[in-house]
């Protein structure tokens, strides 16, 4: 999804038409292949190998979300040294700090862990994770419409055989290991 939207509106001006522009969506469907696997897979690793389960669930949204926001993390120290004007990116920068906040959380399991049994209705690490996540959507969603506004003439318009055409691939391919994984995992009667 993200990755779509960053191809047509937040891309760099310079990296437009290359070779990596060209690859970045096909390759970024990939990524939501695997991702959809390994998250499913980490399922039959639950019981018997936890820590794996965990890093496993953890690297297939991590690593979708680094691969996806390439051009995000190119123009962010570029404007911030003074290379552009675009309002878009202090929301994209607060987008990625809602990120970064969201795996920090995620993984440490603060602040229940300095507290036990403190946080266990209120403030959970996962309710957090959850609140960092949406507000981090937020600002994504804020960023890329903003985007789309300051950069709408300057790069190419997106087919929609390109756009519907990824998007389906992605959601079918996705869809299918969802089917497979929850006929392996439902109890036998």
């Amino acid at each position: 999804g993200s990755a779509l939207a960053y191809s047509a509106y937040a891309f760099p001006l310079e990296w437009v038409g290359s070779t990596f522009h060209d690859f970045y969506v096909p390759v970024a469907v990939v990524n939501t292949v695997l991702s959809t696997g390994l998250s499913c897979y980490s399922r039959f690793l639950e019981a018997e190998r936890p820590r794996l389960s965990k890093a496993s669930r953890i690297l297939a949204f991590v690593y979708p979300y680094i691969f996806d926001s390439i051009p995000i993390f190119y123009r962010l120290p570029r404007c911030a040294a003074g290379g552009c004007s675009e309002g878009s990116i202090r929301l994209h920068f607060r987008h990625s700090l809602c990120a970064l906040l969201t795996f920090l959380i995620l993984t440490s399991r603060l602040p229940e862990r300095l507290a036990p049994g403190t946080f266990d209705l209120i403030g959970h690490s996962h309710q957090l994770f959850h609140v960092c996540g949406i507000l981090g959507t937020h600002f994504q969603l804020e960023a890329v419409s903003m985007d789309m506004a300051e950069r709408r003439g300057r790069l190419p318009i997106p087919s929609s055989l390109e756009t519907f055409g990824s998007l389906g691939i992605g959601a079918a391919a996705s869809l299918a290991i969802l089917g497979i994984c929850f006929l392996r995992l439902r109890p036998e009667p």
